[in-house]
């Protein structure tokens, strides 16, 4: 590695593709290169290097990938252009196609990225440093703040699931996490930045406990004896993770909020076993039940995904019924996308393009419907809401502890405190609750 003088006085910008976990990430990066003193380039300025976090869940999110690259080399023609994420561990020499790219990181590396670096000349050819998936076995914490008020704590990394239809565990590897007593020390930072609320995310943060002999229910007790935040939500959780023992937690936790996101995939049993999923529908249905029952104003997203291998009509119709008949508050829809490398490709029956969009939609308009339900049911509720710096137009906006948007009038002495209000109506145009402060 180059003498770190070489660094001085100059600037990066980062982009970043994908999931949560990903802007927790791209984050660290920016942290670990300015300590090096490579300093964030101002909006519009040429930067000396560039570095773009992608992501490959889907051939959709590869294709964005690429355009990304394109677009930043054409913008920054001199710049040093590395690129890590998910896309570059699994298409590596994809991205070292593309000119202009001098450095591809794999999933191991993306967090030593100084240690790649060299004086930040142009290449004739990219270099690629990547490790075999298997050999993936460092946990580096990250955690960022985005452009509102709240900060996302990574806590686990990794999957062991390797379900049917998903690269991520060939991406990201195995399950591995930080210990607790990091993990604190990281939102008690959060609260000396200021910070108000927390997310925890992860790749499957329920299995969260391999690297450190710890439990996820152990981390959430720790968590919230942390004076200073407000709020905690957990992203989403595997259904068979999320215990009942958590679930009764969240209810008499001081700061986690009445937030569940599980991912469902479908609402067929034939479909999830082709999914090679670890629960069945009546597991799911009971843990929706057991949250409400304890829970009821509780907020509820719920995954699902479209078109999958296997899924026939009747398959969908079954699941849409299934899906129709829980007591949650949104979807979030999912268009199946093929794969290399996964076990899905095997199943003979493939969903054509056509169907996928239409069953997407049927679901879209399932979960439109299902969410104003749940909007108007807190009408008249006082809820306690951290109103964001963003304001569009005459109105700010900002979420509840169960994750209903509100919107007032800009008033900069709100922002990023939380604050109880009375939950108005419907706005039709902001498809938000009005606060009434």
């Amino acid at each position: 590695m180059i003498d770190q003088t070489v660094f001085q006085n100059k600037t990066a910008s980062y982009y970043t593709l994908g999931c949560k976990l990903n802007f927790a990430e791209t984050s660290a990066i920016g942290r670990q290169l300015l300590n090096s003193g490579i300093t964030r380039a101002r909006e519009g300025q040429q930067a000396d290097i560039c570095v773009i976090n992608t992501c490959s869940v889907t051939e959709l999110a590869d294709k964005k990938g690429r355009q990304a690259i394109r677009k930043v080399i054409q913008e920054n023609p001199s710049a040093f252009v590395v690129v890590t994420g998910c896309y570059a561990q699994l298409k590596p020499d994809e991205i070292a196609g593309i000119e202009g790219v001098d450095l591809v990181l794999g999933a191991e590396q993306k967090l030593d990225v100084v240690s790649y670096l060299d004086d930040l000349n142009k290449k004739d050819k990219s270099e690629v440093v990547t490790s075999k998936t298997h050999r993936i076995r460092s946990f580096v914490p990250s955690v960022s703040a985005d452009d509102r008020t709240r900060y996302f704590l990574k806590v686990q990394d990794g999957c062991d699931y390797f379900c049917s239809f998903c690269t991520i565990p060939f991406a990201r590897g195995r399950s591995r996490n930080g210990s607790i007593a990091d993990l604190v020390k990281q939102a008690e930072q959060v609260v000396t930045e200021g910070g108000k609320e927390i997310v925890l995310t992860g790749v499957n943060i329920g299995d969260f406990g391999h690297t450190t002999k710890e439990s996820f229910i152990d981390l959430l007790q720790a968590l919230d004896r942390v004076e200073g935040v407000e709020r905690y939500r957990i992203s989403s959780i595997e259904p068979n993770l999320l215990s009942d023992e958590i679930i009764d937690f969240v209810a008499s936790s001081r700061r986690f909020a009445p937030h569940f996101h599980m991912p469902l995939q479908a609402g067929s049993d034939a479909v999830l076993q082709l999914m090679k999923r670890r629960y069945d529908t009546a597991l799911f249905r009971h843990k929706i039940e057991k949250i409400k029952t304890i829970l009821p104003h509780a907020f509820i997203g719920v995954d699902v995904i479209v078109g999958v291998r296997g899924e026939t009509d009747d398959y969908f119709e079954e699941g849409r019924a299934f899906i129709e008949s829980l007591d949650f508050s949104q979807l979030h829809v999912f268009t199946y996308s093929e794969r290399p490398g996964t076990q899905a490709l095997q199943i003979d029956y493939a969903v054509d393009p056509k169907t996928k969009q239409a069953r997407s939609k049927a679901l879209l308009d399932l979960s439109d419907m299902k969410l104003r339900a749940f909007y108007e049911s807190q009408k008249g509720a006082r809820r306690c809401v951290l109103f964001e710096h963003t304001r569009r137009g005459e109105k700010m906006h900002g979420f509840t502890e169960n994750y209903i948007k509100l919107s007032t009038e800009f008033d900069p002495t709100l922002i990023n405190r939380v604050t109880e209000v009375e939950v108005g109506a419907y706005d039709d145009g902001e498809r938000t609750m009005k606060a009434i402060v």
